[in-house]
């Protein structure tokens, strides 16, 4: 599936933003600063959001968030609540079908996926997450931790709902 005319990036300066776009290029943002956490989740919704074994995100502050162009090529899709508030939202470029950062109105932080930053986001994964449903399919290697759902649910109430 690659081409020709595949790029590969090792921009990003600590004191430059770092920049990021969808596939086809029609969406294109740039953040200060990624915080964190860096969390690959394995749950299945992500899995099928993104037709992977899992979805890299990184957490971004929404102050340090800035949509460049594209906000008109953003389609979203919410799926619906499974157990408990919120449900699972998604949102992607209607060109090429990228995923795309989508910060709710009035969120402090949110995921951005981390597939599309074109710049070095300057922090590394932290973790694996929801790994009880990960693909029958998929090892998971490496030394990062592995959390499943009763443990993440732990680790972000000892942090007070903080996520950076």
């Amino acid at each position: 599936m690659r081409s020709a005319k595949t790029q590969c990036s090792v921009r990003g300066m600590p004191d430059r933003p770092i920049r990021g776009s969808c596939l086809c290029g029609g969406v294109t943002f740039e953040i200060t600063r990624a915080v964190g956490p860096f969390e690959l989740c394995h749950c299945s919704r992500c899995r099928k959001a993104s037709g992977s074994a899992y979805v890299a995100g990184v957490g971004v502050r929404t102050e340090d968030f800035r949509l460049l162009d594209g906000a008109e090529l953003i389609r979203r899709f919410e799926a619906p609540v499974r157990e408990t508030p919120p449900g699972y939202r998604t949102a992607f470029c209607s060109r090429c079908g990228s995923p795309v950062p989508d910060p709710r109105p009035g969120a402090d932080w949110f995921e951005a996926p981390a597939g599309l930053l074109d710049d070095d986001p300057r922090v590394r994964p932290d973790r694996h997450i929801y790994v009880e449903c990960k693909g029958a399919w998929d090892t998971i290697d490496g030394a990062l931790p592995q959390l499943d759902a009763t443990a993440l649910a732990a680790l972000r109430r000892a942090m007070g709902g903080r996520r950076w």
